[in-house]
């Protein structure tokens, strides 16, 4: 039965709940915000789940610029359209769709090409405004404007997504599992499909074995890695990686480096290594683990702002190893993410294991207890349950 709000929503405000960050480091408030209607080539989308990623994390905690106030976190998410803009034919009311941070508009060098999949005519930025506009569709009840999050804000009952960021999907789908193509899970097995391009038989190095790093090796799996080495500093998620084709442990702070250790388990090293923490140090460890001639290092941690990587010259001359960053995981939104839910729908790609926790939008700040923790891989929150 259509929602009678919704009939009469189009091209008005709307008020809504959301969990709003005020200050760095302090619990998300709940409170009524207004949503503006969506201006040409944006939609306005009914928030169903959004899961909690990392970044959101690193971003909430963050004093300094890139950090702005107030704000609506979350970019892992699923909705429904509730209402386009002008100009908006790709989707339509009632659709269901998947917000990604990373634009697609489709209509560029890049976009159009293979090779890429960063948009040239909406470079990836850190932006507190919409894709195309400076500006907020966001505001408090006292007419205070919200910052908007990596162009999604999903910690919303209503959000604005420009439509270079929105991914149309087959609502076939679980919801609580779709939202998780969102970003961390299509980063991780993507980099391992579309960045590196991880062939049969061969070995693959993840450091870092969060979400992100367990995708990774789900994607290795997938792609026929037949040694899928997994490095972090807890040795119990050793046995969570196991469900996602990992097959060796490496303990990091051990007294043989890393490097050292993979070296020797491979011959030589890693065919691909990939970093999944977001530190310069892991990433030179992870440089050093892979394979001359050949070797393949991928970078998918977010460092902190200003970090740097320091690499010999003549060792980058003699080595011959491939040293990548990887938006995304290489994939292109709107083509590659609907592959992946086929996947998923086909019994191939590994989901629902990824899913440890599952919590109403009123408890949103548990979610963020229960990742700070560790003991958590994604926890789904769901606005109206």
């Amino acid at each position: 039965m259509e929602d009678k709000a919704a009939r009469t929503s189009e091209g008005q405000p709307i008020r809504c709940k959301a969990a709003v960050g005020r200050k760095p480091g302090e619990p998300l408030i709940i409170e009524e915000i207004i949503v503006a209607p969506p201006m040409a080539r944006e939609a306005r989308i009914k928030v169903i789940c959004t899961s909690l990623c990392y970044s959101d994390i690193t971003f909430w905690k963050m004093k300094d610029p890139p950090a702005i106030w107030p704000r609506i976190f979350g970019h892992e998410a699923i909705g429904i359209v509730e209402s386009v803009g002008e100009d908006v034919s790709e989707v339509t009311k009632g659709d269901m769709v998947v917000p990604i941070f990373l634009p697609d508009c489709g209509e560029c060098v890049d976009c159009k090409s293979e090779k890429s999949n960063l948009c040239s005519k909406f470079p990836f930025q850190v932006s507190p405004w919409m894709t195309r506009y400076e500006s907020s569709r966001f505001t408090d009840l006292n007419g205070q404007i919200i910052h908007h999050f990596l162009f999604v804000s999903s910690f919303s009952e209503y959000t604005v997504v420009d439509i270079a960021n929105l991914t149309k999907i087959d609502p076939v789908a679980p919801p609580n599992k779709a939202c998780l193509l969102s970003c961390g899970v299509s980063t991780g097995v993507g980099a391992a499909w579309k960045a590196a391009n991880v062939e049969p038989g061969s070995s693959v190095a993840i450091f870092g074995l969060g979400s992100i790093g367990l995708a990774v090796a789900e994607g290795a799996r997938l792609c026929g890695a037949t040694k899928i080495i997994g490095v972090d500093v807890n040795p119990e998620k050793f046995e969570i990686g196991k469900k996602f084709g990992v097959t060796d442990f490496v303990q990091a702070g051990a007294d043989k480096s890393v490097s050292q250790v993979i070296k020797e388990m491979t011959g030589g090293g890693a065919d691909y290594c990939f970093e999944c923490v977001g530190m310069a140090s892991l990433v030179h460890e992870a440089y050093a683990s892979c394979r001359k001639g050949w070797g393949k290092t991928v970078v998918l941690g977010v460092d902190k702002p200003g970090s740097n990587l320091s690499l010999k010259s003549s060792e980058v001359l003699c080595d011959g190893k491939s040293l990548i960053g990887a938006l995304f995981g290489g994939l292109k939104p709107k083509s590659h993410v609907p592959i992946l839910l086929k996947r998923y729908i086909d019994k191939e790609l590994k989901l629902d294991e990824f899913i440890t926790h599952e919590v109403e939008f009123k408890d949103i700040n548990k979610a963020f207890d229960l990742l700070l923790k560790g003991g958590c891989l994604r926890c789904v929150i769901w606005m109206n349950k």
